[in-house]
Formats: C-alpha cells, structure tokens, sequence
C-alpha cells in the first residue's frame, strides 16, 4: 500500500527554530512561527529579491476546479475494445480528432483495459480525454516513440536521444505545431520545440513595448490595433551583446557580470526568452496581462509582443493510468520514448488523476505554459524523468503528486532525476508532493523564479546538466518547508549555489558525492530561515499563501 505524506516522514521533526548546520533531528515537535521572509514578501509580493510571485500560477490563473466540457463521444463507440483484445489507439484518436473539429468537448474511455499500439493525439483546444478513473481506465501501450516516430537525435550533437526528454504516449500539442515536429524529427532535422517553430523564425510582431518593471501588470505598447481582450500573445525579449539580459535573470550585480556567457551555447540557444500570456485588459495604449512581468522590460533588449504557434488551450487528459511494458531502464539518455503524458505548445490546458506506470520519462512540459497537473503519481520500474519542464516552459503548477519508489533495482548505467526544470523556465511550482525517489533536478539551463513547496523527498537522485547549459539557476528560487527523510543534500538548501534564493524549512542535510560549486563569484544574497525545522514556519505551503494574498 502506497504510503501517506505523514507516514512517509515517519514523525521524525527537527528541533524549534534552528538556523544553523550544528541542529540535527529529534523526537520534539517544532514550535510553529511566521517566517520573517513571508512578513518582508507581503509587503511586496510582486518585486521581492528573494522569493518569485507565482499565486496565479496553474490553468486559469491557479483554477480549483478543470472544466468539465460536455461529452461529445465514447471511445468504445469509435471501435475501442475495453477487454484488451484489439489495438484502441486508432480509434480513440479519430474520436479525439473529430471532436476537436466540431469544437472540442469530452470524448469518454469507459471501464477497461485498452490496448494502444500508437501513440494519442491530443491536438485541437478544447478537447478532453477522460477515463472512469485511474483506478478503472487502463491503457496498456505497447510501442515506443522511436519505433512509432523514428529516432530522435539532440539539436546539439553528440549519440543522445531526445526521446530521453521530450514527446509522450500521450500527448497534447496544438495539430499544426505538432505536425512540423513530427515531419522535423522524421527529416532528421532536430527542431527547436517551442512556440516559434523549428528554427524559432515563425513569430511575427504585434507591438513594439515601452520600458516596464518585474511585477508591473500592465504594459504600454506602441501600437494596440492588433490586440484583443483575451488574446495569447508572446513577450519577447532577445538578449544584447553583452548578455545583460542572462545577468538580469541572474540577480545582476558584479557575479553575473563577471560569468562568462560567451561560450555557453546550449544556453544562449534559449534566448530571446518567449513568456506566453493572456491579456485581460486594453485601454489606449495600455494593456493589462493576466500574470505580473516576469522581468524587466528595458530598450536594449528589443521587447515586443508576437504571435507564434496557435496554442492549445482548454485541452486535458484525466481519470486514466497509462502503463508501458515492464522493461529494463535504458542506458542514460538513450531512452527509445515509452513515456508519458507531455504537454508542449500548451496553455490553460491540464491532466487530473493520472498515473503513468513502468515509463522512461512520466509527465512533461515542453514549452508549456499555465498548465495544472493535480493528482498524478509515477511508479512502476523507475523513471529517468518522473516530471520534466524545459524549453521555456512558465506558470505551470504540479500539485499533489507522488513520485513512487522504483519496483525492481536500477540497471547500471541508467540515472534518476525527479522533478525537473532548465531552459530559463520559470514561476512554476511543485507542491504537496511525495517523492518516495528522485531528486529536486535542475539540467543547468539557468530555471529561475520557481517554487517547490509542502514536499517530502527521499533525496535519492542525482542533478544532470552540461558545461554548455550554462548556471544551475537563476534568480529567485525558493524552497519552502521541505522535509529530507534521508537528510541527502543534492539541490534541496540553495543558498550556496543558486543566487537571491529562498531555503525556508527544510532538514538539516548532509554533502554526497554529487557537491556543486556556485557558478557566480561573490555574495549569492541567499536567505536561509529555519534550517532543520521542516514544516516549523507559518505559511506552511509558499504557494497557497500567494494564491489566499491575491485575494485579499
């Protein structure tokens, strides 16, 4: 039986209010206090040095509830077999596809177990695949995206696969975007695989913008007349010769200044930096965004906002387990692509009690932004990526989720990383986890401004990244009440490597094998609050605070 968040840290708390290595664990239970950090980011949520706003973070600005649109079909109806028997996946995808062309709506999977030999294709807004629940729908996929796709090489040379890190069995990827990747892939002409298309040149200009401060809501643009209320538009920002725009989401000051940029390429390829947003609000030449400026909006880096790829918003998958056969764990990063649920060119989109079993990598976001996966669970025979964010992906929100120990022992060769971010990703936010394995995973790639809050970790994984990706992370970081069961450092305390960060109650924990060194030279601005007090400081969950202040 799997285990509950409280019989997992097996009551094992820290002493009250200690701040420094010297305080190991004992049987007493903590006093609770505010955390002064919390009193300072009331007073300025939106600009704070330390700690990101993400209280909007999630489809629909954090939404409680996904939409339930009405049913328009029944897998079993299209020719689905629920008795295993047959290959569903033709007919589950023709009933996705015909109802994404009348509009979208909920296509059901009834009780059962389906085979599926192909993957499916969540591409037109508004379309929902929804099982009987993960505990009734069973879909059993039988072969690999390599066998169904082709291989995937990596962009950047070298023998790796990119199934090691992108697509899904289920995969949700607006229907023209995911065709160019598709037809790319199979070329042999690895893409780039976010919003402006393989070779990030199919963007085309809205509005140039005037200068703006992280956390500003409203923008002034110099032309409006190609805006609407409710549009999805990109902002872009491209990064000068001095690399002044890496430095910024950095922290800036005299460390990032003094990093050498130049020879970071896998880094660089990542900018102009691409946030997608929703605009609520046009009067004049003043527009209103549905989330606060994630950077500074200065002249030097060109900031405008752009169309790219038609998003897919609206679209989810729930109540379902997805189960791959139960094979050895390929070498690292050679992974073939029985994976999960992936979610790329995507907004406002979701996946709700969803267990993926015996995968490579289990829930992705690749370029994916606003998106809410709420009740998932990875198990089975170990994971390389159980959850992975990459490729500029922003504002998502991963919430009670488990990460399940492995099943059978990890061939040699193989790595586990846990819950993943890189790619100058940003304001996302893992919360009420339970990771029975893995690790807090950064790839390099500079993710800035995320949250992993109210998470218990057996602290077992180990980070991933090359020299060419660039630093750990950037700016703003926060850990919040984070409890260690192995005491295992590896990414959980930041304040010696990631800059102007936030370790706020967490177990006191110890240095393995795996020890980084700070990418930036001088003073990080870290803070460090309750160190070996997890669960000790009030808020207890950094996101649910921010979610309550906005609506104060």
């Amino acid at each position: 039986m799997a285990l509950s968040r409280r019989q997992f840290v097996g009551g094992a708390v820290a002493v009250a209010g200690a701040t420094t290595a010297g305080l190991g664990t004992t049987g007493f239970t903590p006093s609770v206090r505010p955390a002064d950090l919390w009193r300072e980011f009331e007073s300025a949520p939106y600009t704070h040095p330390q700690i990101p706003y993400v209280g909007r973070a999630g489809a629909h600005a954090g939404a409680r509830r996904a939409p339930r649109p009405r049913v328009v079909a029944n897998a079993v109806t299209y020719g689905a077999t629920p008795d295993g028997s047959g290959d569903s996946a033709p007919a589950i995808n023709r009933a996705l596809a015909e109802a994404g062309e009348r509009g979208g709506g909920t296509v059901l999977l009834p009780p059962g177990t389906y085979r599926i030999d192909d993957y499916l294709r969540i591409g037109h807004s508004g379309v929902v695949l929804r099982g009987a629940g993960s505990g009734r729908t069973t879909l059993l996929a039988t072969r690999h995206l390599t066998e169904l796709i082709g291989p995937y090489g990596s962009r950047y040379g070298g023998d790796k696969s990119s199934w090691s890190w992108a697509g899904g069995l289920v995969w949700l990827s607006p229907h023209a975007r995911h065709a160019s990747l598709v037809t790319a892939i199979r070329d042999r002409a690895w893409p780039f695989e976010g919003w402006t298309g393989n070779r990030r040149d199919e963007w085309t200009t809205l509005t140039a913008l005037r200068p703006a401060r992280r956390g500003d809501r409203s923008v002034t643009v110099e032309d409006p007349s190609g805006l609407a209320r409710g549009q999805l538009v990109l902002l872009r920002l491209a990064d000068d010769p001095g690399h002044t725009l890496l430095e910024h989401m950095a922290g800036g000051g005299p460390g990032p200044e003094a990093y050498t940029w130049d020879d970071k390429a896998k880094l660089t390829s990542y900018v102009p930096y691409e946030w997608p947003v929703r605009i609520t609000g046009i009067a004049g030449r003043r527009v209103t965004l549905e989330r606060p400026l994630p950077l500074d909006l200065r002249p030097e880096w060109d900031p405008r906002l752009v169309s790219g790829a038609e998003p897919l918003t609206d679209a989810g998958v729930a109540g379902l387990t997805l189960e791959a056969p139960l094979l050895p764990q390929a070498p690292h990063l050679l992974d073939r692509g029985f994976n999960g649920v992936t979610f790329q060119c995507a907004y406002d989109c979701w996946a709700e009690d969803v267990v993926v079993r015996h995968v490579d990598n289990g829930f992705g976001l690749v370029a994916a932004s606003a998106c809410t996966l709420r009740r998932t669970r990875v198990e089975g025979r170990g994971s390389h990526h159980p959850y992975f964010c990459r490729e500029g992906a922003h504002d998502n929100l991963v919430e009670d989720f488990r990460i399940a120990a492995r099943t059978v022992p990890a061939p040699a060769g193989t790595q586990l990383h846990g819950i993943n971010v890189e790619g100058l990703s940003s304001h996302n936010v893992w919360s009420r986890g339970v990771m029975e394995t893995g690790t807090f995973d950064t790839h390099r790639g500079m993710p800035f401004a995320n949250v992993r809050t109210g998470i218990t970790v057996e602290n077992d994984g180990r980070h991933g990244g090359d020299a060419s990706a660039g630093p750990l992370y950037g700016a703003r970081f926060a850990h919040w009440n984070v409890t260690v069961t192995n005491n295992r450092a590896g990414l959980v305390k930041l304040d010696t490597v990631a800059p102007y960060s936030a370790t706020v109650g967490i177990s006191e924990v110890r240095e393995f094998d795996q020890i980084d060194v700070p990418d930036f030279t001088g003073e990080l601005h870290a803070r460090v609050e309750a160190y070996g007090s997890p669960e000790s400081v009030r808020p207890e969950n950094l996101y649910e605070a921010q979610r309550a202040l906005r609506h104060r």
